[in-house]
């Protein structure tokens, strides 16, 4: 198997890769092509079908394991397949395992960091609350464990929401120490609990495409309301808390363009929307250079930064 962070340039690949989206698109001069988006373990990738009737494009269709024979083009400093033949893969020729981007860091582990924050966790309200979602809600943690972070910007892959979750919270705790005014149980549960609801916004792999209560609602909505039937359950829980917790998940997005309900109007909401941007900006820029391979030139305008983008100069 040819992994696709082993693509380079000027290669013929053959290989099978999950076909993770099939659309037909027209070229300006109105003839018909396809564009797909291969996955396997590694990450994604761009193809082209430019002949769909071509003799040795087969049938198949999104989600199935294709069998492909393709050349490895350079477009706007990212790699692209040009698929030559196409056909659907016979059980037994692939292995499943191999075909999910699985996060590089040891989930157990993760998950195990993350019970260490709740155990620091000293108001009995906010701690009950986090134990009844990140411990005793097995089905939950199974799925939170598994999930992506998102369906393609960043983190997308199995354990991203953990990793993700993971290294908010980490940087919520440097704020922590530099800006002591922060309430710490607060802001810790705010950054644990402020993407649960992606559970929910987005199918389990090998999909991992937007549900309908993702299209929706949105994971802000339905994390927010996750939390909210969590807090009913807990006798005397103070409402006042509740509502400041709800309003750093509502706002964690900063900006209402970006899909956060409310701004934030508390300094926790501020540090979490912060620590949020940042992590999600990092890691999108990671993995845009990791897909760039060993190209060291420009690799082309990126949709989140708004600019073209390169490595840093050695």
């Amino acid at each position: 198997m040819k992994y696709i962070e082993t693509l380079r340039e000027g290669e013929r690949v053959s290989s099978i890769y999950l076909c993770k989206s099939r659309q037909t698109a027209m070229t300006k001069a109105g003839k018909a092509y396809e564009n797909l988006i291969l996955q396997d373990k590694t990450g994604t990738v761009d193809a082209k079908i430019w002949d769909p009737n071509s003799y040795g494009i087969e049938t198949f269709e999104s989600l199935d394991y294709v069998a492909i024979v393709a050349d490895v083009i350079s477009f706007q400093g990212q790699l692209q397949l040009n698929i030559k033949r196409a056909r659907r893969a016979q059980e037994g020729e692939y292995t499943p395992a191999d075909y999910l981007p699985v996060s590089q860091k040891d989930i157990h582990e993760m998950y195990q960091e993350l019970l260490s924050y709740i155990e620091r966790i000293t108001n009995p309200y906010l701690l009950r609350l986090l134990q009844m979602i990140f411990v005793e809600d097995k089905k939950f943690v199974k799925a939170f464990t598994f999930s992506s972070a998102a369906k393609s910007v960043h983190h997308g892959f199995v354990g991203g929401l953990l990793e993700h979750t993971l290294s908010v919270t980490k940087l919520c705790e440097y704020y922590t120490k530099a800006y002591p005014m922060l309430h710490v149980d607060l802001l810790f549960t705010a950054a644990m609990c402020h993407d649960i609801g992606k559970v929910q916004e987005l199918s389990p792999f090998p999909e991992n495409d937007y549900t309908d209560a993702g299209q929706l609602l949105g994971h802000i909505m339905i994390g927010a309301e996750l939390v909210g039937e969590k807090i009913r359950q807990i006798p005397g829980f103070p409402e006042k808390l509740g509502n400041e917790l709800k309003h750093c998940i509502l706002s964690h997005h900063g900006e209402l363009e970006y899909g956060s309900p409310k701004k934030p109007a508390l300094l926790e909401a501020v540090a979490l929307n912060f620590a949020d941007n940042t992590d999600a900006h990092m890691q999108t820029m990671l993995e845009a250079l990791k897909a760039g391979g060993d190209n060291q030139g420009w690799l082309g305008y990126n949709r989140l930064f708004e600019s073209n983008i390169r490595r840093t100069g050695k």
